[in-house]
């Protein structure tokens, strides 16, 4: 077959990628010169952790799985099996945690209970004020600045690979076929559209009614820390946005433990992942009403400052880098991702929301079987 596949993040590489693997050829299509979007904007988290029960787990085990194997062939990716540690300070919040240990897939997910002694013996960097964690063993990380990059090498190394960056499309034409703003028509067996945040255009053209938001967040990057990082950092905020730590206890910390104010006026929580420098990538927040602000705003950056360094009980080495992203999300939040036939022989990937970073090639891998690849 000859596979054409739109968009270069990692949803489209990962489609590229089981293409390339099951023997076919592909040419892949980016309108800029590499992906620039929400793929190279995030932590490069593998976040099992927080994910619901059922379809959406068995999404993210599979792709940690995938991660790992293509990780051992593509060392650039980066690839580190660090786990996770959700650090909780009172009662209310250990409470939480207690909860998800004994969730019938804690054992699935790597979950264990940590007093503060042996969350530390496990990141001797966080010195700071915390009574315990939450260890999530399964979870991972990869550079996502780098990971496409490290992907393209890999797959052009195949001889059955072509990128053409600079190419956005613009058409379907008839049934296998799109043309871009250089008036060349590419034709294939399979077209696969992961277009990511752009939900205009040639997608709002194909599917008017396309049930996928756009969601924007401000993250950070710093200098180097100067000591490793062992794992990646939560803090109990997190709780309140994944679907795997829903309980009575839940309930009850939001019933009686508010947010700080600037973290829930911008539905903040702390996720921390140190980079391949040393760095520290730290954020974030959630705004989901367009249009969005062009800027970014102070207050979210000088509150995760203080989150973190409460937790390192040292200060925060120099910001190097503020940025904002955006990422695209299903509506419907019982779909880990939208996938939809646009024409025949035409399929539309799109909305993993937070998890494209960490359910992308269980995704991919899916697609793939389903179209029969």
């Amino acid at each position: 077959m000859r596979v054409i596949v739109v968009g270069a993040g990692v949803l489209g590489t990962m489609h590229a990628w089981h293409a390339i693997e099951r023997g076919h050829e592909v040419l892949h299509l980016e309108r800029e010169a590499e992906a620039r979007g929400a793929s190279v904007r995030n932590f490069g988290q593998i976040w099992v952790s927080g994910r619901a029960g059922g379809e959406e787990l068995e999404c993210a085990l599979r792709a940690r799985e995938l991660w790992e194997g293509i990780g051992a062939r593509v060392p650039a990716l980066g690839f580190r099996a660090i786990g996770s540690l959700t650090v909780v300070r009172n009662d209310a919040e250990r409470a939480v945690a207690e909860a998800a240990a004994r969730r019938p897939d804690a054992a699935d997910r790597g979950y264990r209970l940590l007093d503060a002694d042996r969350a530390r013996a496990l990141n001797p960097a966080l010195r700071g004020d915390f009574t315990g964690a939450l260890w999530c063993e399964r979870d991972a990380a990869v550079e996502p600045r780098t990971a496409q990059r490290a992907l393209k090498e890999a797959l052009l190394a195949s001889g059955r690979y072509t990128y053409l960056g600079g190419r956005e499309v613009r058409e379907v034409v008839g049934e296998r076929a799109v043309r871009d703003d250089h008036n060349e028509l590419h034709r294939g067996d399979a077209v696969v559209l992961c277009t990511g945040a752009w939900l205009g255009g040639l997608v709002r053209e194909l599917v008017p009614d396309l049930p996928v938001r756009r969601v924007r967040l401000q993250m950070m990057q710093t200098d180097p820390l100067g000591e490793a990082l062992t794992t990646s950092v939560a803090d109990a905020d997190s709780f309140r946005y994944y679907p795997a730590y829903r309980s009575d206890a839940l309930d009850a910390l939001n019933a009686g433990q508010a947010q700080a104010p600037t973290a829930a006026e911008h539905r903040m929580q702390l996720l921390m992942v140190q980079r391949a420098d040393g760095g520290l990538t730290i954020g974030d927040t959630h705004e989901y009403a367009t249009p969005f602000a062009f800027d970014t705003v102070e207050e979210p950056y000088e509150h995760l400052t203080g989150v973190v360094e409460t937790l390192l009980g040292r200060p925060l080495p120099r910001i190097r880098r503020r940025w904002a992203g955006v990422y695209a999300q299903c509506t419907d939040t019982g779909r880990v991702v939208h996938r939809q036939r646009a024409r025949d022989g035409v399929w539309l990937v799109t909305g993993p929301g937070g998890r494209g970073m960490t359910c992308s090639p269980a995704i991919a891998e899916t697609t793939a079987n389903e179209l029969g690849w």
